[in-house]
């Protein structure tokens, strides 16, 4: 780990209140926007003020943010509640402050509480930091934009959670990836009544869905497996630090292999025709081929009709690992569960004609001149249903 992320995730510990959330075009103010600062949602608001503000005031605090544990700023946190406006924001970061860059949409912004007046601020630039700080606090990028819960405490949710505690109950260890993701789709379908006609009329919002409640349902598997070991002394220094890093290395694990599986099962809901893994040039594994291996392989198979689809958690930093899985195929698609990416990174997704696939709720992150290219989940499984419905896609 980074020095920077070991600080984070000690702050975030040691903190009063936490808050995490990637940076989007509108806070660097690329959208057009003029609104100062950072956005605060209200259910946040704890990390501001240890009361509510009050419609029709407005109310402000003065502290000191210390920023990468390299330089403060003496900023403002405001409650704006007069007229028409009803939002906390916190502002006041001087002329030079770094991370209002294009570069910086995507970024992960962390605000932990040390005391009333002083809070520590991070702001994480690298896949891997956001992974292994997401990993730490068992996070989904679902789980952003409110208060870290320090407790990992599983969800409000009482029907999930005792279906949860049902499905724990029963194994003395970790199942596999494909099977974990299988039962997070299992418990949070039959609470919800969610049936293949209501994955596909809504897939985005699904997919978000399942993610969320894997994370509960491996919080589980974690407190029961490895409770025995944690509660006990560890022989050494060496021996903890072995434990947690596989620890971390499971959560990270099994974060991008749940994405695969998740989409794979709204794919064979919304009947497409695909192949995971299928092997092409060099050994080259995509993560989903459209139709298969074997129409990529035919040349008289028209590529007009090939798709590939890449499946990234995070790609700041390996959107470019797609690029060269499928030559015949020129667009490629990524789907990422990232919220915001930089403009001159979108620039040259674009001229390397790859085509980002996000949640419909996570396009509005990126910046507007992007987001008619970016594509949902719900436009992407259309795309592919027009290629699929031609005839000549049986031509094999």
């Amino acid at each position: 780990m980074s020095e920077i992320l070991n600080s984070a995730i000690a702050k975030v510990q040691d903190s009063k209140h936490a808050f995490c959330r990637f940076i989007t075009a509108n806070d660097t103010g690329k959208n057009g926007s003029h609104q100062a600062g950072f956005y605060i949602p209200k259910c946040a608001a704890p990390l501001l003020f240890d009361t509510l503000g009050v419609k029709g005031e407005n109310k402000e605090k003065f502290v000191e943010i210390k920023w990468q544990d390299d330089f403060t700023t003496d900023s403002r946190l405001i409650y704006y509640g007069q007229g028409t406006r009803n939002e906390y924001r916190i502002t006041r970061f001087g002329r030079n402050f770094p991370f209002f860059e294009e570069d910086n949409v995507g970024d992960l912004l962390i605000i932990a509480q040390h005391n009333e007046t002083l809070y520590y601020g991070f702001v994480l630039q690298t896949d891997q930091d956001i992974d292994d700080f997401f990993a730490y606090f068992n996070l989904s990028s679902e789980k952003t934009n409110q208060l870290i819960d320090i407790t990992q405490a599983t969800t409000s949710d009482k029907q999930i959670e005792i279906c949860i505690q049902k499905i724990v109950s029963q194994y003395t260890d970790f199942p596999e990836t494909r099977q974990m993701a299988a039962f997070a789709r299992e418990v949070y379908n039959k609470v919800h009544n969610v049936t293949d006609t209501k994955i596909c009329d809504s897939p985005d919002e699904h997919l978000l869905k399942w993610f969320d409640t894997e994370y509960c349902l491996f919080r589980g598997f974690e407190e029961k497996v490895y409770a025995p070991i944690y509660n006990a002394p560890f022989p050494s220094c060496q021996e903890l630090v072995k434990f947690s890093n596989t620890i971390l290395n499971r959560r990270k694990s099994r974060a991008g292999k749940s994405l695969e599986h998740h989409l794979a099962t709204i794919f064979t809901a919304a009947k497409l025709e695909y192949e995971e893994q299928a092997v092409t040039e060099d050994n080259k594994k995509p993560d989903f081929l459209f139709p298969n291996g074997e129409a990529y392989h035919n040349l008289l198979f028209p590529t007009e009709n090939l798709v590939f689809l890449g499946a990234k958690t995070t790609c700041k930093d390996r959107w470019r690992q797609v690029l060269n899985e499928a030559n015949r195929i020129d667009t490629k698609y990524l789907f990422t569960m990232q919220q915001g990416i930089s403009k001159n990174q979108l620039r040259e997704m674009k001229h390397e004609h790859l085509k980002l696939v996000v949640p419909a709720t996570y396009r509005t992150s990126f910046d507007k001149e992007f987001q008619p290219e970016i594509e949902t989940l719900a436009s992407f499984i259309e795309i592919v249903k027009a290629k699929q419905s031609s005839k000549t896609i049986y031509s094999i």
